[in-house]
Parts: C-alpha cells; sequence; structure tokens
C-alpha cells in the first residue's frame, strides 16, 4: 500500500520548469528593458553609455520631473525612448560608503522584477561585484518548479534572460559561477522542497529528492536510515513522533568533505517534520495547511550542503534531516510517555506538538558522538513564542558558546538572513526538569523559544560548541521581499554557506 501511495503522489510532479537565464556581457543589448541603477544624477553620465545625447537628456528630464531621490527601493520605468522597449531607472544609493553585497543582490532582484516579463540588462558597470547582483536576480527570479496549474496558451515556455553588464564580463562570470551561482541553485532546490504538498514531499520522498539533487556531486556520500535502522540504533524520539503515520520516518546523512578540508565537521541538524498536525495535541483547522514547512530547517541545511558541495568549497561539513510525519492516529504518541533517545537519555512527552525538539534530540546526540563535530548548529521551525517575540524580520538565536554565536551572527549580517540571540537563563533548565525521566519536553508557562532549545542542547556534550536557530518566523512569507518571492523563503541556505566556509573552530569553542 505504501508503494502505491508513493507512486501515486510522485506522479502529481510536473516537469521542472527552467529558471531565469542570467548572462553576462560587456555591453548591454540594443532590445528589450534596459535597466539603469543610479546613485545620483551623475551616474547617469557614467553608467548611460549607451544612451545617445537626446535619450539621455529625456531621462534626465523624466528624473527631475519625478522628484527622484535615488534612494534603494525607489523605481521609475519609462517607456518610448531609444531603440528599449522600457528603460527602468533603480535607485541605488547606498546606506554606508558602498553597496553592500546584501545590498547588491536586493538591486539585481530588483531588476528582474521590473522586468519579469521582458529579455532585459543590468548595467552593472562600476558597482564593486556585479555577481552579486547576479545571485540576487537569480533569487529574486525564482518560481515554484513543479507548478500543478494548467499551463495558459500564451504563457511563455521559457523564462526571459537577464544580462549583466559589467566592464570585466569575463570576471564577473567566472564569479558568479564560483559561488552564487551553486548558492541560487540551492536555494530554489529548498524553497521547492518547502513549497511542495506533503502528499507529495514525505520522509522518503524528501530522501529520493536529495539523492537526486546530488547526483554527480564530488565529495558527497549520503546515507539514509529506514525505520527499521532507526529501532536497531535506539533512534527511539523520531521513531516516537512517526509513530501516528503510515508514512515512517528516516534519518537523512549528507557529507560533503571538500578539496582540501581537513579536521572534524561543521554538523547541521535540521527539524523535518514533513507535516505537522500535532499529533494527540492536535493544532486548531486554521492554517494548518503551513505545517507542510515544518521541514524547512532540514531542507535549509541539506541545501546549504548542496550549496557548498556545488561550489567546491574547501569544508568539512555534514547534514542531518531528522524526517518524520506528525499525524494522529491509533498508533501516534500519547501525551505523558517517555521515550528514550539515541545515546540513552530519556525524554518524558507532555505535548506530542514539541515534536521538533524529540527529532532533534536523536540527531543532535547522533551528531556528537558519531562524528565529534567541531560545532553542531540545529536549524528548526520549533516555536510559536520565537514569531511572538522577533516577529519575522529576525530568527532566533540561543548557544552555550559565544565563539560560535559570534560566527553565526556574522554570517547573519553578511547573508541578509537576519537572527537575535536571545538568552538561555540557568532556569529553563529547572522548568523542564521531569520527575520520572532525564527531561520533559516542555516548561509551565516559561519562554517556550528559549525551553525549547534548552530541550535540544541537552542532547549535546555541554564542551561541544552547539547553536539552536530557531525559523519559525521566517520560513514562509505571506508578503515576500525583494530576493524571496511570497512563499517559502529557503531561509538559512546563505546563512549556513556563509557560516560554514568562514568557521574558526578554535573561537567557536569560546564559552
Amino acid at each position: 500500500m505504501r508503494a502505491v501511495v508513493a507512486a501515486l503522489s510522485l506522479a502529481l510532479c510536473a516537469t521542472a520548469a527552467e529558471a531565469r537565464p542570467i548572462q553576462f556581457a560587456a555591453e548591454a543589448p540594443q532590445t528589450g528593458a534596459l535597466v539603469l541603477p543610479l546613485a545620483s544624477e551623475a551616474d547617469l553620465a557614467a553608467r548611460g553609455t549607451m544612451l545617445d545625447e537626446g535619450v539621455r537628456a529625456a531621462v534626465s528630464r523624466a528624473l527631475a520631473a519625478a522628484k527622484f531621490d535615488y534612494k534603494a527601493g525607489e523605481t521609475l520605468s519609462l517607456r518610448g525612448l531609444g531603440p528599449w522597449d522600457q528603460i527602468v531607472v533603480l535607485g541605488a544609493r547606498p546606506e554606508g560608503a558602498a553597496l553592500t553585497a546584501v545590498e547588491l543582490q536586493d538591486l539585481g532582484a530588483a531588476a528582474a522584477k521590473a522586468t519579469a516579463k521582458a529579455p532585459a540588462a543590468l548595467v552593472a558597470t562600476g558597482l564593486s561585484d556585479p555577481s552579486q547582483a547576479a545571485l540576487g536576480a537569480a533569487l529574486g527570479s525564482y518560481r515554484f518548479s513543479n507548478s500543478y496549474k494548467s499551463r495558459k496558451a500564451d504563457e511563455p515556455a521559457a523564462e526571459p534572460a537577464l544580462t549583466v553588464v559589467a566592464s570585466d564580463a569575463a570576471a564577473a562570470r567566472q564569479a558568479y559561477a564560483r559561488r552564487g551561482e551553486a548558492l541560487a541553485e540551492a536555494v530554489a532546490f529548498t524553497r521547492d522542497l518547502i513549497t511542495e504538498p506533503a502528499n507529495v514531499i514525505y520522509p522518503e520522498t524528501f530522501v529520493e529528492r536529495t539523492r537526486a539533487a546530488f547526483k554527480g556531486v564530488g565529495g558527497v556520500t549520503i546515507e539514509a536510515f529506514d525505520e527499521a535502522a532507526l529501532q536497531k540504533m535506539g533512534m527511539n524520539a523520531i521513531l516516537s513522533v512517526g509513530m501516528g503515520s503510515k508514512r515512517p520516518p528516516r534519518l537523512l546523512v549528507v557529507e560533503y568533505k571538500g578539496p582540501g578540508a581537513s579536521g572534524k565537521p561543521v554538523v547541521l541538524t535540521g527539524k523535518g517534520i514533513t507535516f505537522d498536525s500535532g499529533g494527540i495535541s492536535l493544532k486548531p483547522g486554521s492554517n494548518m495547511w503551513k505545517m507542510k514547512d515544518d521541514m524547512s530547517g532540514a531542507a535549509a541545511v541539506v541545501g546549504a550542503t548542496l550549496s557548498l558541495a556545488k561550489s567546491k568549497a574547501p569544508v568539512h561539513v555534514v547534514a542531518i534531516a531528522a524526517l518524520a510525519e506528525n499525524m494522529p492516529d491509533g498508533g501516534a504518541a500519547r501525551p505523558g510517555d517517555v521515550i528514550r533517545a539515541y545515546g540513552g537519555k530519556t525524554i518524558e512527552r507532555l505535548n506530542t506538538d514539541a515534536e521538533g525538539r524529540i527529532v532533534l534530540a536523536d540527531a543532535t546526540a547522533y551528531a556528537d558522538q558519531r562524528y565529534d563535530a567541531a560545532a553542531i548548529v540545529n536549524l528548526a521551525t520549533l516555536t510559536g513564542a520565537v514569531v511572538g517575540a522577533l516577529g519575522d524580520d529576525y530568527a532566533g538565536l540561543f548557544s552555550r558558546h559565544d565563539g560560535l554565536a559570534e560566527q553565526v551572527e556574522a554570517a547573519a549580517q553578511a547573508s541578509g538572513e537576519g537572527v537575535w540571540r536571545l538568552p538561555m537563563h540557568p532556569s529553563y533548565a529547572k522548568a523542564v526538569d521531569s520527575p520520572i525521566a532525564d527531561i520533559r519536553d516542555i516548561g509551565s508557562g516559561e519562554p517556550g523559544a528559549g525551553v525549547g532549545a534548552q530541550v535540544i542542547g541537552f542532547f549535546a556534550d555541554p564542551e561541544t560548541p552547539w547553536a539552536h536557530v530557531d525559523i519559525a518566523g521566517v520560513a514562509w512569507d505571506d508578503q515576500g521581499t525583494p530576493t524571496a518571492p511570497k512563499g517559502a523563503r529557503g531561509y538559512g541556505v546563505r546563512l549556513l554557506d556563509e557560516l560554514v566556509r568562514g568557521f574558526d573552530a578554535a573561537k567557536a569553542a569560546r564559552k
């Protein structure tokens, strides 16, 4: 029966659409749309060299008439000038002395959005790093690849190309190919996984998608532990969460060791609840459909590893995805059950909707004991409490190690995926003290996000640099941002890619 269900679910998958092509050239094409980023009126002469004198004067008059202030996010669209169907002026005034990588990405995303239906050229001459603008254009152009909508007769078969114009086009192309292209692909892979309905992506098919994405990529080994293997290993926490579903859990391990990499790996563990009904502690029905995104942490850690591997980064990293579906049937775990997690510690489960910390208990203990990790970083859509505290602007960061937390914060700043560090007070340990087990899964009214972090951290050796990032507020966006259209953000791929590339083991160990 399970094989039949899997076949029916996979049959729903449409052929993946091609992403918008990103090209590079030294000169702007004389057709389609032309995008001019300007920080001041003086930039028009420097960056608009392809405009003849009459067109340049017309653009200048239009900017004056519109009282264009050149701030980031400002857009002016002009038609009927020169050989182009459209000339788009984008505000490019930096917050500081020069545009940061994130500001360049936002600029590229704005160019892609303003010219979504036509071939376009983004004039990036004079910008500090045109490859970052190209990355932003790729991220901002994302569309869910497996559309289940019927194709309209007038819908184009392929996305129109966006050409990034740079004085040294070859160097910009190489810079993008070296890192940005793989990063954009990994973010799209992650967003696709999260967006897919739960009848298509569940533990078994998550593994299949991962294997397909890494096919032919060097330096990678993939292991997937099924229900029988998990039982043999003593992974009773993951098994406890998956007991109520006909789709059994999996523990997925993706290890990448790049050229020249040595030493202990950075281990990234992700919560992979492919659908969360709450189990016996059933959630309200309103917006329960969004619980297909409860595997965003697992998708992000695998996506970050895909980015690092495809770009041949000289790093050693392991992604562990703890995959289960949390459903309420006659075999489901009950509030009050006690389970023995990997490594022997016991958990009293008071609320079956606190399942993320349960699967991460096994994943974290396994990461610590198998890999003797240089650091463990958890990523999880863990708590509603963090949403109440930080909204959708920041993920919550928890750590016992200041050195690791500072590296996560620096990576967040560089990648544009914000984190805000929250405390791990000693009182949280008392809140989850159980009278019959080593720990219980929830407290009684204490800070929920901190208590959740406390439970996960309990399963890492206190000497192992460990951090937990609660992404419940940032995994899904109903509004959208410049580089993340409405829906699944793929949050964490850029953050973790940046963190692992610059990881400093000696600094991470500082408490």
